[in-house]
């Protein structure tokens, strides 16, 4: 099966949205504040953000505020050209273990952590739902570990189900991560050796002693 050029998708639906001189209101979800700085650099330039931190998979609370804190650090410190504002979502650890429950073992990158991102964007498109935006999308598919064809099929599914668009997207595209990294060191932000969840963190400690 052929790969769908997500960023092409994209490029599309910006340049529709331009010649008709609207700036649509965007809904991102965000993982934490280095995947989101480039995102937002990009996105921007063409649409009204709310960025939605919704991240019950960082069971370490200490950690979960901590990220928090860097993403609306990140906001305050960057110029947009449109407007960009954040909000909390519910940080409630329980959903995401009644979520994963059973595949406490699989591999990083497997099922676990396909119901993560189910988790995840199924909250986005409800607060998409609530808020009245135009499309919402994630950060996810910034990491070169992620697996950004599962995310937006993911994605497109969920928002087919709520009555809400997604925003295809591979924020990967056009040296989006390698863009990510410069900016990161400019803002001097706090990059995570793991995920978010206890199991990834597991992993990465493994492999780190």
């Amino acid at each position: 099966m052929n790969k769908i050029n997500y960023q092409k998708i994209l490029d599309g639906i910006i340049e529709e949205n331009s010649k008709s001189g609207v700036v649509p209101k965007l809904l991102l979800h965000a993982c934490c504040a280095p995947c989101s700085s480039y995102c937002l650099e990009y996105l921007s330039n063409f649409f009204e953000i709310t960025v939605f931190y919704f991240n019950p998979n960082i069971s370490i609370k200490e950690e979960y505020e901590y990220r928090l804190l860097e993403e609306k650090r990140l906001i305050s410190l960057m110029e947009f050209k449109n407007p960009v504002t954040i909000i909390d979502g519910e940080y409630n650890p329980s959903e995401f273990f009644s979520a994963v429950k059973g595949l406490e073992n699989e591999p990083e990158g497997g099922i676990r952590c396909e119901k993560c991102f189910r988790l995840r964007l199924e909250a986005s498109a409800k607060e998409v739902k609530k808020l009245g935006c135009d499309y919402f999308a994630t950060t996810l598919t910034i990491s070169p570990l992620k697996n950004s064809q599962l995310i937006n099929s993911i994605g497109e599914e969920t928002g087919q189900r709520y009555g809400v668009k997604w925003l295809f997207s591979d924020f990967k595209k056009k040296e989006g991560y390698k863009r990510s990294i410069v900016l990161s060191k400019k803002y001097e932000l706090y990059r995570q050796n793991y995920c978010g969840c206890i199991f990834s963190k597991q992993q990465s400690d493994n492999q780190t002693s």
